[in-house]
């Protein structure tokens, strides 16, 4: 599967992958919730303002280990599994939801 970030040359397009894929994990679990912004840092133990980031797509100065406890403290499981590559090459990040 094709990498946009890396399509587009930005730095660390692995991170930048797996923050868009938490990101929208984040956003599809506020928004089945019908949580409002308020309800939802709350929840997450972010302020509204930030929440307000996360949900327009913007995540500068979260880390993925902070997205994962977002997503733990909305109730979401997270599985990492590490496995031996395809190919015998550099190994690869891959997300599914």
């Amino acid at each position: 599967m094709s990498n946009v970030f890396k399509d587009l040359g930005l730095k660390n397009p692995e991170e930048l992958s797996l923050k868009a894929a938490l990101l929208r994990e984040i956003y599809d679990t506020v928004e089945r919730r019908k949580l409002t912004q308020k309800a939802a840092g709350e929840i997450m133990s972010l302020p509204q303002s930030k929440v307000s980031n996360l949900m327009r797509g913007h995540v500068d100065g979260f880390s993925a280990e902070k997205l994962f406890a977002c997503l733990n403290a909305l109730g979401r499981d997270i599985e990492i599994k590490i496995k031996k590559p395809i190919r015998k090459s550099r190994g690869a990040l891959s997300i599914a939801a």
